[in-house]
This record gives structure tokens, sequence and C-alpha cells, in this order.
């Protein structure tokens, strides 16, 4: 086989949802059926200690929320599938936006009762700016639920997004009888686990009669009329493009309209796409090889204590024990160690295309947004988003003696981008975060994973901004109670403001100070 249908085979996808609408759920699924996993597993299971896939953290099975992505990779029906699964948490966004940088399409799980919520609507945005295609699946019809026509429409008021049923349900909660898949012509009965391959005639064919009940068939074949007569039509260019998102109904938890779905899913994503860099753009099948890394993770082996880099690859083959350069540096450097991910759980990989997504074992030489290529040209790929945090506390170690221990997760954990790290001038550390949930997740991992108990000091100022100067030293001056100075990870100057009255009397007396709101901060400020 050779490389450009290697490359078709591959699809990576993201799934977001609002918290609580079934997204781990749908990801344990679909492992299932790629045979990844043996057995399903659910946040919600801890009596038997029976947890989801993508939860592999420890905090995440107590907690049961995820609080960090996880990349699994599985084959199904001669596809590589890449999966993200991503914290539904709006704490934890930042992590979730950077996963879609690197994805070709997104899976949007709706919970069916509530519709769309708003860190549906937020990662929706994300999605819709970067032109990703979206897949909707609507999720736990076998509760009560909105009209399915309603939830169509909510797609088009609410985010704008033109939308085509690809499978529509057939009642439900206590009346859910099963799904109609319009393109394959079939119903899926739930209870009975049956299919009724249909005629030409559709939901009117007699094979319906006296095996779905009366009011349901009825209202099936009026949604059928409808959307056959005024619905918009499947056109898979629209798809690809981002601009039409096929829609499909089922039961993540019970299993039902999954199959169908990832059956279409597999046969309407895109292959890995075009990938835009600062100097032009790179095709997948490019021969040299390039890739960027999205996300650095410490201690997912706990007795080892390592930390991966999450490595998309864009173009060209990887073959383990190469070498690259970092572009960022410079520096030239074999990779050696290269694993395919299924969670926390490694195989190591010899060779790998674009398309794929790798761990590669990091000493502390990466940083989230590298790119590596063995090509002679320095490429730089879209920088990452970083977003201003609102919340900030001072932390220390509680035990002097554990000072070392203390700052090695610091740095560690800043380096992932679990949460933002700053330093004022007297070196005292301080956090960033955009959620609590993130303050605690600090806690218990320097608490689990680095042995060290510390003290958090909440702070009285709720917005960040970077500055763009030659001297950060002469912005000192501006420091009162109401504006700090301190440094980013990456030694950049930032003021903390108390609140937004405090950021506009500032630059309302201060307009030669260029303040910049952090999106794409990196590259705004150089590095």
């Amino acid at each position: 086989m050779n490389n450009i249908d290697l490359i078709n085979k591959r699809r990576i996808f993201g799934i977001i949802s609002h918290p609580d609408a079934g997204k781990t759920t749908l990801t344990e699924k679909l492992l299932l059926h790629g045979g990844a996993i043996r057995e399903a597993g659910t946040v919600r299971a801890r009596k038997n200690s029976k947890f989801a896939k993508s939860d592999w953290m420890e905090i995440e099975k107590q907690r049961g929320i995820s609080v960090t992505s996880s990349v699994m990779q599985f084959e199904y029906n001669e596809k590589v599938i890449s999966i993200m699964d991503t914290p539904g948490h709006n704490d934890f966004g930042e992590d979730t936006y950077r996963i879609l940088t690197s994805v070709d399409s997104a899976v949007m799980v709706i919970d069916a009762a509530k519709g769309i919520e708003t860190q549906t609507k937020k990662l929706f945005q994300v999605c819709s700016m970067r032109g990703i295609p979206i897949f909707t699946f609507i999720n736990k019809l076998d509760r009560e639920a909105m009209d399915p026509l309603e939830s169509m429409q909510e797609l088009e008021d609410v985010l704008g997004l033109p939308s085509v049923a690809v499978t529509w349900p057939i009642g439900c909660g206590k009346e859910f009888e099963g799904i109609y898949d319009r393109l394959k012509n079939t119903v899926y009965l739930f209870r009975k686990k049956e299919e009724i391959h249909l005629d030409d005639d559709g939901v009117l064919s007699c094979k319906l009669e006296g095996v779905i009940n009366p009011a349901n068939l009825q209202n099936l074949r009026y949604a059928m009329e409808l959307l056959d007569g005024a619905g918009n039509e499947f056109d898979i260019e629209l798809v690809q493009q981002g601009k039409l998102s096929p829609v499909f109904f089922g039961s993540a938890l019970a299993d039902f309209g999954v199959t169908e779905f990832l059956e279409h899913f597999l046969q309407m994503s895109p292959p890995p796409s075009t990938r835009k860099t600062t100097t032009g753009s790179v095709e997948p099948t490019d021969e040299e090889f390039t890739g960027f890394i999205f996300k650095i993770q410490a201690n997912m082996d706990p007795n080892h204590r390592d930390r991966l880099a999450f490595l998309r690859i864009c173009s060209g083959t990887f073959v383990r024990g190469m070498n690259v350069t970092l572009t960022r540096t410079g520096k030239q450097m074999k990779l050696s160690q290269s694993t395919h991910l299924m969670a926390n759980e490694r195989e190591t990989v010899d060779t790998a295309y674009a398309g794929d997504v790798i761990g590669i074992y990091d000493s502390g030489n990466f940083q989230i947004g590298d790119t590596l290529t063995n090509g002679k040209e320095k490429i730089f790929f879209e920088p990452l988003p970083t977003f201003p945090p609102e919340l900030f506390c001072r932390v220390s170690a509680m035990n002097s003696l554990k000072g070392k221990n203390f700052q090695k997760g610091v740095e560690q954990l800043a380096q992932e981008g679990a949460i933002q790290v700053y330093r004022n001038e007297y070196n005292e550390v301080i956090l960033g975060a955009v959620g609590v949930l993130q303050f605690e997740v600090f806690d218990y991992r320097l608490t689990n994973e680095y042995n060290t108990d510390i003290r958090m000091e909440n702070m009285d100022f709720s917005v960040a901004r970077w500055v763009r100067t030659d001297n950060p030293d002469s912005l000192k001056k501006y420091q009162n109670s109401r504006c700090m100075l301190v440094f980013d990870h990456y030694d950049r100057p930032v003021l903390l403001f108390t609140n937004a009255y405090a950021l506009k009397s500032f630059q309302e007396r201060n307009e030669e100070v260029i303040l910049i709101e952090a999106l794409d901060v990196i590259d705004q400020l150089g590095d």
C-alpha cells in the first residue's frame, strides 16, 4: 500500500460537548466497537471500579469528570481512527481548544433533552472559526427528549449551522422504538434488535405496519415528508467544508445508533488535510516530515515519572530513530522513543504517517506549539491559542524541605499548559486559571504526583494582559494595589489588574503601553 492510500485511511477527530451530554460514554462505545477495549466503562460506575478508558487520571475516577484530554487510536473497517476525548467543563477549555487545532473533524454530542448548552456553543465557535467539519450526535433518546425537529431547528437558530438528518429517532423515552437510517433506507429496532430493510416506499412501506406503535409511525412519516420536502439535501462537499452538519440520533449508554453513526462518519469525514504554516502550507502527501506538538503530559506512567509530547504528524513518514529539527531552537534531535497512544497505555511505534498522533519522550526540550521537521526549510505551524486567566492565587510549599519537588511540579505542569504559571519580582509563584477546578487539579497533582503539600492564597486580580516592550523593568513603575507586574513561563511580562475598570483606567492614563489579550500570544509577542 502506497503512502497516499495509508494517509487516506486516517481519521482524526475530537469529541466535544457540554458536561454530562455523554461525550465520554460515546467515546467508550466507539472504542468497544473498534475492538480497542473489551468492556465499556462509565464515569459513574465507581463502586465496581469500572471507569471510562479515557478518564485514566485518578482524580478523574474520583470526581467522575474528564479533566484532561486523551488520545486513543484504533482500527475499524480498514480505517485508522484517532479519537481525541476532551474535557467538557469550561474550566479546562484551553486544553480542549489546543486539541481542536490537531483534528480534521469534530463530533458534537448534544443531550436530546437539554439541547445546545453553553460550552457546546463555545466549542462549536472554535471549530467554525477553523473550518472544522462537524458531525452531530444527539444523545439519550431512550430518555424524554425535545422534539427532534426542534433539535434540528436549534442547530440552525443557535449555532447558525445548516444540518441534514442521516438517522432519525422513532419515539423517545419509554416510547423509544429505534432509528430510521435515511441513507440506507433501513429501520433499526431498539428493543427487538432487528433491522428492517425498506423498499422504494421508504417509511410508507407496509413492512412497518404492526411493528411500530401507530403514533410513532405517523410521526416518523410526517417528519420524513417534511425533511424530504423542506430539509437540506445531503452534500458531501459541504460536509467536508464544515458548512453542513450530518445529524445522528441514538443512545451512547445503551449503545444504540452508535454503529450506524461510526460507519457513516468514516465514509463522510475527511482524511488528513492541508495545514497552514507561517510561510505557506503543508500537504499531507509532501515527502518531508513535519508535525507539531499540541500537548505535553507528565507522569502518565506513575512508575517512571516520564513526560510525553503529543505530536500530530502533518506530512511525510515518521520512522523511529529519525533525526529532526526543532525549528524554535534549530536544535537537531533523534526521535528514538515513540509510542502509539491509548489513553495512558502505550505501545512502541516504528512507523507513522500524516494523520497519526504519536507520543514522543520529552526530557524537557519541547514546548506546546513546537514544530518538528526533517526538511531544510525553517517552518512554523500556526501558533496554538493562549487565553488570559481570570482567577489568580499565590502558591507555596507547606514544607520548605520539599522545595525541589515543588519547583519541579510547578515547572512541569506549566510546560503541560495545565495551568498558567507566573512569578513576581520576589520570585513568588502565582497561578492563573480560567476556572477554580484547575486549582483543585493542580493541588491534587502536586500532592499525589510530586509528594508536596501546598498552600494556596487567593489574589484580588481578575484580568491579565501581556505587554509588548523592550524594557520589562520599566513596567515596575506601574505597580500599585490595582496592578501587579509578573512574568509568565516564557519570561514575558504580564500586567495583572484587579478588574476591567482598573484595566480601562490604566489604558486611558498610559496609551503608550501596548497590551495584548493573549490570543496566539506567542506569535504576537515573539518567542
